[in-house]
């Protein structure tokens, strides 16, 4: 009679189908009480015994054996699906994207293990293809590739589904150049405010143009940070200003902490904005400033199709331009107007110099005066005459 095997030591079986032997254990149950079971199977019973044994020896160490059939594509799509709650959704679509088109077409077939090693996932398969995609992909993307496939693969070490993470041990090649930055001189910031007034975006690009706030921070601009009086009778007088205190970033954060800042408004924008909120028939203090039609945040897509519809009325191409460049046409025009690097990096939000880091750690962040004066100074109160 045969003996009776322990509890603990798993089963093994003949398999006529098969014709191999199949070796199981239980190492452990899922949270509705179901059996997790792992199987081996060998010619033998011998081979079969020896893959059941290893299988209890990484149970007994603590580890579950990884799923022999568990691919890249496998690891990425669990970690877009539950390893991004920590961040906003614009950022969760750009991931999908970027693995829907380049990491899962390329390697996503690959295996994270593959006892024969005919198709397990290696640092060359990893090299080839950061090399192919190097010839057609700039740096900056190549880098977005290269964490996409590593914190995926990291996610399934944690879920022992892989022993390994082969993409920590390769780097990132250089790419392709990336499109350069651009900012409009005075002539074409004149011609584009201008073909602003007739569109619905109209406050938008005036306020982004001259006061540099980045364009997810507008987009999360509220009537409540806005203040369009200002308090002209304290001493010092305090101007019209807007609050720059959130973004369309995840849990509606700032870029960074040095980026909650508050910004004085220059007469034009102060005009503007007067205008833009009459016409959205006095909305409530928690209402975006530049929202969509059903009252919701613009999209950065939308933002861009209109302001490239803005940038069409003039004599620039729209496809070569991009909203962010308002920013970077700010900060162009107030160094071409003389202004200090350190006073533009207190406007912009960023630091500069390590004096600019340190007031922006121990200080409380002032509304910001030079920014409005210098761009009152440039393009003037505003009147559509001087546009």
């Amino acid at each position: 009679m045969t003996k009776r095997r322990s509890r603990g030591d798993g089963g093994l079986h003949w398999d006529e189908a098969r014709q191999r032997w199949i070796a199981s254990v239980t190492v452990g149950y899922t949270p509705a009480g179901k059996r997790i079971v792992r199987k081996a199977s060998g010619k033998t019973k011998t081979e079969a015994n020896n893959a059941l044994r290893k299988k209890i020896r990484e149970y007994e160490d603590g580890r579950s054996t990884p799923a022999i059939g568990f691919t890249v594509a496998d690891a990425v799509n669990d970690w877009l699906s539950y390893g991004l709650t920590d961040v906003d959704q614009e950022t969760v679509d750009n991931y999908s994207s970027l693995a829907k088109n380049h990491v899962i077409p390329a390697i996503g077939a690959r295996k994270l293990r593959d006892p024969r090693r005919q198709n397990e996932l290696n640092a060359t398969d990893i090299d080839r293809w950061l090399a192919d995609k190097a010839k057609t992909l700039s740096t900056r993307t190549l880098r977005l590739l290269h964490s996409i496939a590593k914190r995926a693969i990291n996610r399934a070490m944690a879920r022992d589904q892989v022993m390994r993470n082969v993409v920590v041990l390769c780097k990132v090649p250089t790419g392709t150049a990336g499109r350069p930055s651009k900012s409009l001189n005075y002539e074409q910031a004149k011609a584009l405010l201008a073909a602003a007034e007739s569109s619905s975006l109209h406050a938008y690009v005036v306020l982004s143009l001259l006061t540099g706030a980045r364009t997810e921070e507008l987009r999360a601009l509220t009537w409540a940070h806005v203040d369009l009086v200002g308090r002209p009778d304290a001493d010092p007088p305090i101007p019209p200003a807007i609050h720059v205190w959130h973004s369309v970033r995840a849990h509606g954060d700032t870029k960074t902490k040095k980026s909650r800042r508050s910004l004085a408004l220059p007469v034009r924008c102060v005009r503007v904005l007067t205008a833009h909120h009459a016409a959205q028939e006095n909305p409530g203090p928690d209402d975006i400033v530049f929202a969509s039609k059903t009252g919701t945040q613009l999209n950065r897509h939308a933002v861009l199709r209109a302001f490239r519809a803005i940038v069409a009325g003039t004599e620039m191409n729209p496809e070569d331009w991009t909203v962010r460049e308002l920013r970077h046409s700010f900060v162009s025009l107030l160094s071409d107007n003389g202004m200090s690097i350190e006073e533009i990096a207190d406007l912009c939000g960023h630091s500069g110099t390590s004096i600019t880091e340190s007031v922006y750690r121990h200080q409380l962040r002032p509304v910001l005066l030079n920014g409005a004066t210098a761009m009152d100074r440039i393009f003037g109160s505003g009147d559509t005459s001087g546009a």
